[in-house]
């Protein structure tokens, strides 16, 4: 994949995941006449303002409306535009929720929202503006394709894949101080497939967002403090689900941890938890995650560790799920 950025690697840890997007957008904008930028009076906050910057006559600011937002984004997309729409993601997810639903997914219209300061992202701004909840709703609207980047360079191959997906997307990004997992573009980002970012066969964790960091630094400490090997995925797709990539961890592993910025109810750690449980699998799962309940004030930092979804925490619920036995029976058939 070419990847168009021209900035240096360093200049990432600089860059974050939103402002890259602006500058991606941007750029396919100048090739791309169709695509149009919307949002709600957040411009600077979600970056989307780039695009404005650039192409003021497509760009589209309807206030303090996040209801309006999607719905003049449908009418934008019926008219053969590609709406790019941006905005915090709690206000995506439940403020405009019907609007998302109803207006967006039901007519499979071909919108793609990149929601911002998502999960505890936003830590010192409280629950108002935390959203633990989004995974659990948008991957319930049919029609509705769900990607959680795990930092800068995955947000611009996202950006990048969803302008070819047609149909309404969710790119859920944090709110800025997310550091790099990657070294540039070129990994093979694929819309629906699992990166490995760590090989094991003692355990599998399933990470999305900034816990994907998290879990490559437990794994990596693991392997060179007691010779553990962990398996780490990046599931960066949430819908559609790389169930291949879960089976052959459940096959190889038998004991898998999910991690997420997210409500353990209905998030990527309940995703692998229902694709597992319809296959007839049997092994040790564990969901790291708002255990539900709502986070507390505080900064992000802070609010990870509490949560257990730094790499201490990873690494505490590795060591635990190690310490349990699993059947060893290798026979699945029993299993259903």
């Amino acid at each position: 994949m070419s990847t168009g950025l021209t900035y240096h690697v360093y200049d990432t840890d600089a860059m974050t995941p939103a402002e890259i997007y602006g500058h991606v957008l941007t750029e396919l904008g100048e090739k791309r006449k169709d695509i149009v930028a919307l949002t709600a009076d957040l411009a600077k906050s979600t970056k989307i303002g780039k695009f404005g910057e650039r192409f003021p006559e497509r760009f589209f600011n309807v206030g303090i409306a996040e209801q309006n937002l999607f719905g003049v984004a449908a009418g934008l997309a019926l008219a053969g535009f590609t709406p790019f729409v941006s905005t915090f993601a709690v206000f995506a997810a439940l403020r405009a929720g019907e609007q998302v639903r109803t207006d967006i997914c039901y007519q499979k219209l071909n919108v793609k929202i990149i929601a911002t300061h998502s999960g505890i992202s936003f830590a010192t701004a409280g629950t108002t503006h935390h959203c633990t909840e989004d995974l659990a709703v948008m991957r319930s609207f049919a029609n509705m394709t769900v990607i959680v980047p795990a930092d800068g360079y995955e947000t611009a191959a996202a950006v990048r894949a969803c302008l070819e997906h047609e149909g309404p997307v969710y790119i859920r990004i944090g709110r800025g101080f997310e550091q790099t997992v990657y070294e540039s573009e070129d990994y093979g980002f694929t819309i629906g497939k699992a990166v490995t970012m760590h090989e094991g066969s003692d355990i599998t964790v399933i990470a999305c967002g900034p816990c994907v960091l998290y879990a490559v630094e437990a794994a990596k400490a693991l392997k060179e403090s007691k010779g553990i090997e962990v398996r780490v995925l990046n599931m960066h797709t949430i819908k559609p689900l790389d169930k291949e990539a879960v089976f052959a961890a459940v096959n190889d592993t038998r004991k898998i941890i999910t991690v997420e910025s997210h409500n353990i109810l209905g998030g990527l750690g309940s995703a692998v938890a229902e694709a597992i449980t319809e296959a007839g699998k049997s092994c040790r799962l564990k969901r790291l995650g708002l255990q539900d309940e709502f986070a507390i004030v505080g900064l992000t930092d802070d609010l990870y560790n509490i949560y257990k979804l730094d790499s201490d925490g990873i690494t505490e619920a590795i060591l635990e799920m190690l310490g349990q036995e699993v059947e060893a029976d290798d026979d699945w058939e029993d299993e259903v």
